[in-house]
């Protein structure tokens, strides 16, 4: 678990931990660059004990014995969360690391041997006064705390934020609803279930756009290094602390309510990368958070002991009728309704894919796959599934 809560340090401690940032920003940084020209000359890859020497090493020469004046711990851990960035790189897991910069997020991660945590009170190394934060926790004793790790971090608006990682036990499972759902994502309404229910799409950045508009155009008139500048960006950083916060909160609620009312929860495997290079959409998309939302389900129905089932994106949900099962061979994006033309029912979009989505989730389970059509859901092959689409025998020559 992990607890993120608001911070206010001291001047002598915001000094100290704005030059840790920069300390661990210039490890992170210098090492990636000897890492790319190791790479790039020698064809040779460099492991964390090597970086973990160059790091020893940079420290004795006096342009960077500076990097001696705070703790050691944030600088280590630097080192060792780059070779896992490489290690998840490598697997497919993610992209390659990038450089970091110091108008971004900024944060140091400090393990047992560079803080203290004792009453409620919380010490970092190099510092003298305790550090001040807010608890609004009202599951976690703070008294009985004990963290593994605390993170310190400074958002572009200038907050703030203290976080605890605390190693617990597994939750007890919800009670048993003896209900399954399917969920089909949108953009004109965010979520629309088996059941019927639809989640409107609240649209946060659509409705902070105005705001967040007049704050770039005054920090685009003003002169660059200037600190009136600096007040305008912070103020546009602010306005997207808001739409992320509101958008968050819209996220873990929607997902707490889903993971509490049933059992099994199907969604679609969406292709969110691929469909952000629609121009058109890119925004809105954006906005509604799927990727966020999928991982929220995740964790929380794990934790809940509910059932996660993912169907593949290729599983023509929307164009299957629900009802008997016939397959459209085209259905455009602008059509939010249609008349199934072999059993004549009347179906909504949104819903039929839900439904459609429901019945795909259990015949991967290997429950009674209800009314599903008899396609596949996985993909076969390299080319694109054709079990699906061919619902009359092919047509014998003599």
């Amino acid at each position: 678990m992990a607890y993120k809560c608001r911070a206010y340090p001291d001047s002598e401690q915001a000094a100290l931990f704005g030059r840790t940032f920069g300390c661990v920003r210039l490890v992170w940084n210098k090492t990636l660059a000897e890492r790319r020209r190791a790479w790039n000359s020698d064809g040779k890859n460099t492991t964390y004990k090597q970086t973990d020497a160059e790091l020893t090493a940079w420290k004795k020469t006096s342009e960077l014995a500076f990097l001696s004046e705070v703790s050691s711990v944030p600088l280590q851990q630097a080192l060792r969360h780059q070779h896992a960035a490489f290690a998840n790189f490598f697997a497919g897991r993610a992209r390659y690391p990038r450089f970091k910069n110091r108008t971004g997020h900024q944060s140091a991660h400090y393990t047992r041997s560079a803080f203290r945590f004792k009453d409620g009170q919380l010490r970092m190394a190099k510092t003298t006064a305790p550090l001040q934060f807010v608890w609004s926790f009202d599951e976690g004793d703070l008294a009985g705390l004990n963290p593994t790790m605390v993170v310190i971090s400074r958002e572009p608006d200038g907050r703030w934020y203290v976080t605890f990682a605390v190693d617990t036990g597994a939750p007890e499972p919800l009670p048993p609803t003896g209900h399954a759902i399917g969920i089909d994502l949108g953009v004109k309404d965010f979520a629309v279930t088996s059941d019927g229910e639809r989640i409107a799409n609240p649209r946060h950045l659509e409705r902070k756009a105005a705001n967040l508009a007049r704050y770039q155009r005054r920090m685009a008139r003003k002169q660059p290094g200037s600190a009136n500048r600096r007040k305008a960006k912070n103020k546009v950083a602010r306005s997207h602390r808001k739409v992320r916060n509101a958008r968050r909160d819209f996220l873990h609620r929607a997902s707490t309510t889903l993971v509490r009312q049933a059992d099994t929860i199907v969604i679609e495997d969406l292709a969110v990368a691929g469909m952000v290079k629609n121009r058109s959409l890119a925004r809105a998309i954006s906005d509604c958070g799927w990727g966020e939302f999928r991982r929220q389900l995740e964790y929380k129905a794990g934790r809940a002991g509910r059932v996660l089932i993912v169907v593949d994106r290729w599983y023509p949900s929307s164009k299957t009728c629900s009802a008997c099962g016939h397959l459209l061979a085209e259905l455009s994006l602008s059509t939010r309704a249609w008349s199934c033309p072999n059993c004549r029912a009347r179906h909504d979009r949104d819903f039929n894919a839900a439904k459609n989505i429901l019945a795909a989730g259990r015949a991967v389970a290997g429950a009674d796959p209800g009314d599903v059509c008899g396609a596949d859901v996985r993909r076969q092959g390299p080319s694109l599934p054709q079990s699906a689409a061919k619902q009359k025998h092919p047509r014998r020559e003599p």
